[in-house]
């Protein structure tokens, strides 16, 4: 029959050895070195993206017009202005006043059709856009700054990495 003491320490050993395996295995797979995280900035940059902005707008629209440069004004102005000087007056001072009557007739006659000529618009709807830039900010990642053998490092990450930064090799594991 086996020693009873015997079987206890059996047992007793293959439970130390048990434990001191574990202990082993779980320093092994949990062998990586962290670094303590100082400080976590945000990075963002500024994204404009266009677009269009439109509204209907009252637009005068002039008629156009075939006599532009009031020919017909200017001569109906010099006839009328010419009949009406030569009302005035008797010999040469008829002639004179029959001159400058159809010279002020026919500079009243043009301004008169010049002035009718622009008042004959109308107002018309016109749809007006412009090109309009909207601004936001997009996140581009982190730039953290971690302690590592007493030196301050810092390195960008795509995530917020918490309160510290596993290290492999002697850099940081950036997920």
């Amino acid at each position: 029959m086996i020693n009873k003491q015997l079987l206890i320490g059996g047992i007793v050993g293959a439970i130390a050895v048990t434990a001191v395996s574990a202990t082993a295995g779980y320093r092994m797979l949990n062998s990586d070195d962290y670094a303590e995280v100082l400080t976590v900035s945000e990075v963002t940059r500024t994204v404009s993206v266009p677009r269009d902005e439109c509204r209907d707008q009252l637009v005068s629209v002039r008629h156009p017009t075939q006599d532009p440069n009031q020919i017909a004004g200017t001569v109906t102005g010099a006839v009328i202005g010419g009949v009406v000087g030569s009302q005035i007056g008797d010999g040469d001072g008829k002639k004179i006043a029959t001159v400058a009557g159809a010279v002020a007739g026919g500079y009243s006659g043009k301004k008169v059709q010049e002035g009718m000529q622009d008042r004959n618009v109308d107002q018309v709807s016109q749809r007006v856009c412009e090109t309009i830039q909207d601004s936001s900010q997009e996140q581009v990642g982190y730039d953290v700054t971690y302690l590592l053998d007493g030196q301050e490092q810092t390195v960008r990450m795509t995530d917020d990495p918490g309160r510290r930064i596993r290290i492999e090799d002697g850099e940081p594991v950036i997920e």
